[in-house]
């Protein structure tokens, strides 16, 4: 399971020493951890060494633990990270391919903005007028989508001068239709993936496949029907088969 751990001020075990060690120390570093050795106290270890005693070790004292290039012995995995702070976007592979994160890093970083960190401080700051603007949750949350979504005022993939300077209202009705040909989420349609992200709620046949159900939202809705009895508020997504 992916977490984001604050570690300010936090010690972190670091064993060993060379390139890889110096490696994970510039990044333990950038997090504002404090670096310790292995016999003081922490919750976290990273072993940049062969020393599979040494894990065992950290591991039965109760503190998790990285293996450098040894995936079957890690408790945690270091993924390939692209920073634009406040926002972080983290890319692993369960140690599988430290070559693949990179890569896939290195492509999203030229597709995100370098102002993406400052919509995000933006939005932050606007937490009480959009409350004040939308008091109900899911009319908040919905609006947000909409300004957030492909093409809209406040698309992520764009650069804003100075985000959040208005808001629209967001349609408090809106049902969708979307015909699913294949169980493969990769053969999505763009427009697809665009609604099952946003929709509070799908509705499917009992057949559909989990995988594209996945693709949704973990807290939207699942209705195994035809269609909904009378429309609900916020954006429902029907998925049908041809």
């Amino acid at each position: 399971m992916p977490i984001f751990v604050r570690l300010t001020g936090r010690p972190v075990i670091l064993a060993g020493d060379g390139l890889a060690a110096d490696a994970k120390r510039r990044l333990l570093e950038r997090a504002g951890a404090h670096i310790v050795g292995p016999e003081e106290e922490a919750a976290l270890a990273i072993v940049a060494v062969d020393d599979a005693t040494l894990v065992d070790r950290l591991k039965a004292r109760g503190v998790l633990v990285n293996a450098v290039d040894r995936p079957d012995l890690c408790d945690f995995t270091l993924p390939a990270i692209v920073d634009r702070d406040p926002v972080l976007v983290a890319i692993g592979t369960g140690g599988v391919s430290a070559g693949l994160a990179a890569a896939l890093r290195q492509r999203l970083e030229a597709l995100l903005p370098a102002g993406l960190g400052r919509l995000a401080e933006a939005l932050g700051a606007a937490r009480g007028r959009l409350r004040a603007h939308y008091p109900d949750a899911g009319e908040r949350r919905r609006a947000i989508g909409a300004l957030l979504a492909p093409g809209g005022a406040l698309d992520p993939l764009r650069e804003h001068r100075d985000p959040v300077t208005a808001f629209d209202d967001a349609p408090s009705i809106r049902m969708e239709r979307v015909r699913i040909a294949s169980d493969d989420p990769d053969e999505l349609t763009l427009r697809a993936a665009r609604l099952l992200a946003l929709a509070d709620r799908i509705v499917h046949p009992a057949d559909m496949a989990p995988a594209i159900l996945d693709r949704a939202r973990a807290d939207a809705e699942r209705i195994v029907s035809s269609a909904p009895d009378a429309p609900l508020p916020g954006l429902t997504v029907i998925l049908e088969r041809p």
